[in-house]
């Protein structure tokens, strides 16, 4: 008789256990609680991170360099490498807590902890090779975010290619990183609590903390140092194309681990991440070029690889939640647009952007950030859980317009003390023989 009644009770809890295991709110539920290191999400985590760090070495630094006269060639090369061996200490001894603690966080609460990170990750406190970040080492996940600390400040040594000091550049970029960039990645990553995150900005993989935040310094770095001597009546083209060819395809490929390694597993939102961001960046690539063929008589060279570069930047914070038809409209988009902001629009204002930094970085960020909500819609093939398409896309402007205004302010006051104290920007001399023997005592080419 208890036999009997013990299987009566048995039956119905196994019936009740099948369907709460087959209910989608119960595995979205273990899935957000991850218990354990998975081996094939690992294994794709260190691969994407290579890929990152490949972004900025060297593919940064070659893209860069191609596009700068002969003479200054390696102080472009030598800015890349120092600012990843000086992020990389400086994100040891702080910047991953100021980035990611949730220490005083709560969803829903604004407090201090919701614009910058604690101190209890100082030295990467706590970490173990079993400390687990949801299904990776948080070791892993710590090199990973590192690397796009990296290539943040990297990116906006572009603005003011050379002339401005090795040692301001130093300065300004451990400044920069600490100041602008790890406030914004703790607001809108850090999880709940952090002030842009509660909002609901999206921001898959770095429009906002990377892309815009970079590009708007650029700009003011740029206004602030002055232009280049001679510009724009003498002319300074690219001294070697195919070394910027070969660095837009290493930050192509590089951008794979940007993108779909901001999934933090192998699994179907990395996958579609790859795809998105392959689709964006040809279609951006196709429409500069087609922009450029109409306007100027002839596609360059120098136009499809920056528009693939516009294609990335846009993609990126729309990467987990747009579909492949949002992916190619976003990146004919950005690419029409970057093609116009980095030529029609820097010459109309006349600002010396010799990278074109802010005309691709910041644009394009900004062109993803805003069409990132309603490319989230499933009502326009993506992936998100968005319902009101204008209601997000003017959650995505105040998030656009707080990053905008967040780091135009602080760079600049970082700028004007960097050159109240130590000085910008090198003499009319060291600038016109070049800053690779002027600074480093050194020249790319000794064809002799």
């Amino acid at each position: 008789m208890s036999m009997r009644c013990n299987a009566k009770l048995v039956r119905p809890a196994l019936a009740l256990a099948g369907f709460v295991a087959a209910s989608p709110a119960w595995a979205q539920a273990a899935a957000a609680a991850p218990t354990h290191i998975d081996s094939g999400d690992t294994a794709w985590m260190l691969t994407a991170t290579a890929f990152v760090l490949l972004m900025t070495i060297p593919g940064l630094a070659l893209f860069y360099g191609g596009m700068v006269r002969a003479k200054n060639l390696l102080s472009v090369l030598m800015q890349c490498f120092a600012i990843t061996a000086l992020v990389t200490v400086l994100w040891l001894l702080y910047g991953f807590s100021l980035a990611f603690s949730t220490e005083g966080m709560q969803a829903g609460v604004t407090n201090l902890h919701s614009f910058i990170g604690g101190l209890d990750r100082v030295l990467l406190a706590g970490l173990k090779p079993d400390s687990r970040y949801q299904t990776v080492p948080e070791s892993v996940f710590v090199m990973f975010q590192l690397t796009f600390a990296i290539i943040t400040p990297a990116l906006i040594i572009g603005a003011f290619a050379e002339r401005m000091k090795f040692s301001a550049l130093l300065w300004f970029s451990g400044l920069w990183l600490t100041i602008v960039y790890l406030p914004v990645a703790h607001m809108v990553w850090s999880g709940p609590g952090s002030f842009l995150g509660d909002l609901g900005v999206l921001d898959f993989a770095g429009g906002t903390v990377v892309h815009i935040n970079a590009g708007i310094a650029g700009l003011i770095a740029c206004l602030v140092i002055g232009k280049r001597r001679g510009y724009p009546n003498v002319p300074m083209p690219p001294h070697n194309l195919g070394y910027t060819v070969v660095g837009a395809s290493l930050l192509w490929l590089g951008w794979f681990g940007f993108n779909a390694g901001s999934a933090v597993a192998a699994n179907g939102s990395a996958g579609m991440a790859m795809l998105v961001t392959q689709i964006a960046t040809a279609a951006a690539a196709l429409g500069w070029l087609a922009a450029e063929w109409i306007v100027h008589g002839r596609p360059s060279v120098l136009g499809i690889v920056s528009g693939a570069v516009a294609g990335l930047v846009a993609v990126t914070p729309a990467a987990g939640t747009a579909g492949p038809g949002g992916a190619l409209v976003l990146g004919l988009i950005a690419g029409v647009i970057c093609f116009f902001s980095a030529t029609r629009l820097k010459h109309k204002l006349g600002y010396d952007d010799s990278l074109d930094v802010f005309g691709v970085h910041a644009i394009a960020g900004i062109v993803g950030a805003l069409l990132t909500g309603p490319l989230a819609s499933p009502r326009l093939g993506g992936f998100g859980t968005v319902e009101s398409l204008w209601g997000q896309l003017w959650i995505q402007t105040k998030g656009v317009g707080f990053t905008v205004i967040w780091s135009a302010v602080l760079s600049l006051v970082i700028l004007k003390l960097i050159d109240w104290t130590l000085g910008l920007r090198v003499d009319d001399e060291q600038e016109m023989i070049g800053l690779d023997i002027a600074l480093h005592e050194e020249k790319a080419y000794n064809l002799s």
